[in-house]
């Protein structure tokens, strides 16, 4: 075993060669699965979103509806087109609520997002570049130097 196995192996820690179709295959393979799993975990996340958008639109429906009971009641009572103004900002919020949970507020952005990055792709750069592996290393050996220096505040 020891002369074969060390043949087919290459030198940097007993890894496969990269020429390997089958160590290729696996690789795409797992990147198609890391890709797939991302993918999945941001449509969940989107859907939250717009379920969460959908429940804070019914709360404000109800407070709405509260609200123009309210105005109607005492417009009857005074007379007074003034009563009715507190309703002129809660309908623009009620539409722009009614808009995301069940327009097409959400068409629209993604419509947005997709003319930015065809368009304008200076805007997306991060603040400081892509991480490096050095950084993120750095920033790991601070956090656990400050909670040697400092256990009591982590």
């Amino acid at each position: 075993m020891g002369a074969t196995a060390l043949h087919n192996k290459s030198p940097t820690l007993g890894y496969p060669e990269h020429d390997d179709p089958a160590y290729r295959k696996c690789q795409e393979l797992k990147m198609e699965r890391w890709i797939q799993m991302h993918y999945q975990i941001k449509q969940r996340e989107k859907a939250l979103a717009i379920a969460q958008h959908r429940e804070l639109f019914y709360w404000l429906s109800g407070f709405y509806l509260s609200a123009f009971y309210g105005c109607a009641s005492y417009y009857q009572r005074v007379k007074r087109a003034s009563a009715l103004a507190p309703l002129l900002p809660l309908t623009f919020v009620m539409g722009y609520y009614a808009d995301w949970a069940y327009g097409s507020k959400l068409h629209r952005i993604q419509a947005e997002a997709n003319i930015i990055m065809e368009h304008e792709p200076e805007l997306l750069h991060w603040p400081g570049g892509l991480p490096t592996v050095a950084g993120i290393d750095e920033a790991r050996v601070e956090i656990q130097m400050e909670k040697k220096m400092h256990p009591h505040h982590m």
